[in-house]
């Protein structure tokens, strides 16, 4: 056995230890920073290198090699030849190149009825055409449109999941399978309704939301099955709209069906992992109730109060404030990972990430130069 596959055998094994609930050999840990910003670091120009993405190869090799990291570090990149083809005012190019989702509404309110009758078919039918122009017309020339679409979808995420094989067989990384998956009122917020449209129909149509978060629950249990329960991987839960609600508005509207979809997933033997975006400390309790080992990547919070009210039950990540990364001293920068490492560790349930990804570079270089002082700290003395 090479050196290499060892080292990818040894780190599959922290994540099956640590998703099943066993104290792993050390603290995982994996590179916040993405391909976008490895595309960025070595020079690429970003527009050009996710519209040619055997441009980015090169820069995704280097920083496999310079930042050490137990997950590949592609993150949630988006070619854009598919949102391109189907005229896409959800998903955007912005003038930097980055893939931005602008507010968009896809359903107005005199719709809720239509919506919760018939959730998939609506959608196909009434929201797709608004969000994507191009499917807005007869139905010879939308399939056309979408089989072109689909096939420039399925080349780019083929090369992607073909780079990632390259650089994992090359340094020995592993790259859980990930299904991503939404809450189902993030999920009427997020394309359905917009942020602003659904804080409005809190007060003017509260039955209809929950009802509609009822409907299209069924449609986001499926959205977050990976092919098979048993492989390494997780269901991706990013959680938007829960800290600009009142609590009522969150226990009555959000909680219900999002602990249904997570104890659904779960007891059909899936991992299930949070993004918990933003401040959702007044929410502790809530998370507790959800089913053991329940990955909760944090933004904000105090790690202390995370550990002692569900560090036994749950694994806990994120809190790395990605910021200080650009702003900091190296000094500074491994002084709060040693900070976290002495607070999470404990708990025999850490995984090292960052509060949020890191997508941008910097003038100054700081963030590249503290960021691999970071990961080199943490692997080292990370250790049980």
């Amino acid at each position: 056995m090479t050196d290499v596959v060892a080292l990818a055998k040894e780190r599959e094994q922290i994540f099956r230890d640590l998703f099943s609930g066993k104290t792993p050999k050390r603290v995982p840990v994996s590179n916040p920073a993405t391909l976008e910003f490895a595309i960025q670091y070595y020079g690429e120009d970003l527009a050009e290198a996710q519209w040619d993405l055997a441009k980015a190869e090169p820069a995704l090799d280097k920083f496999c090699k310079e930042f050490p990291t137990d997950t590949t570090p592609i993150g949630s990149i988006r070619p854009p030849a598919f949102y391109q083809l189907l005229g896409s005012k959800a998903i955007v190019m912005g003038s930097g190149g980055f893939m931005q989702h602008p507010e968009v509404t896809g359903m107005f309110p005199e719709e809720y009825d239509d919506f919760i009758a018939a959730p998939y078919d609506f959608i196909i039918e009434t929201i797709l055409p608004r969000l994507y122009t191009e499917l807005d017309t007869e139905p010879n020339k939308k399939a056309m449109v979408l089989a072109k679409a689909m096939r420039a979808h399925l080349d780019d995420y083929t090369f992607v999941g073909q780079m990632r094989e390259r650089v994992n067989a090359k340094y020995g990384m592993v790259a859980p399978a990930v299904a991503l998956t939404e809450a189902p009122f993030d999920f009427l917020a997020d394309f359905i309704r917009s942020f602003k449209g659904i804080s409005s129909d809190l007060r003017r149509y509260p039955d209809k939301i929950s009802a509609a978060c009822e409907a299209v629950l069924p449609l986001m249990i499926k959205k977050g099955r990976l092919p098979d329960p048993a492989m390494l991987g997780y269901s991706f839960l990013p959680l938007h709209m829960a800290p600009y609600m009142r609590n009522s508005d969150f226990e009555n509207f959000y909680w219900p069906t999002f602990k249904k979809l997570v104890e659904a997933l779960a007891d059909e033997g899936y991992n299930v992992q949070l993004f918990i975006e933003h401040d959702w400390m007044r929410f502790l309790d809530f998370l507790y109730e959800l089913p053991e080992n329940t990955i909760m990547r944090f933004e904000y919070g105090d790690p202390k109060v995370v550990a002692e009210k569900l560090g036994k039950k749950h694994i806990i990540s994120g809190f790395y404030p990605i910021t200080l990364l650009q702003i900091g001293t190296q000094e500074q920068c491994i002084e709060k990972a040693k900070e976290l490492l002495d607070i999470l560790a404990p708990t025999g349930k850490y995984w090292f990430q960052g509060d949020k990804s890191i997508v941008s570079v910097d003038e100054t270089g700081n963030t590249g130069k503290n960021l691999r002082a970071v990961l080199e700290y943490v692997i080292e003395n990370g250790t049980y």
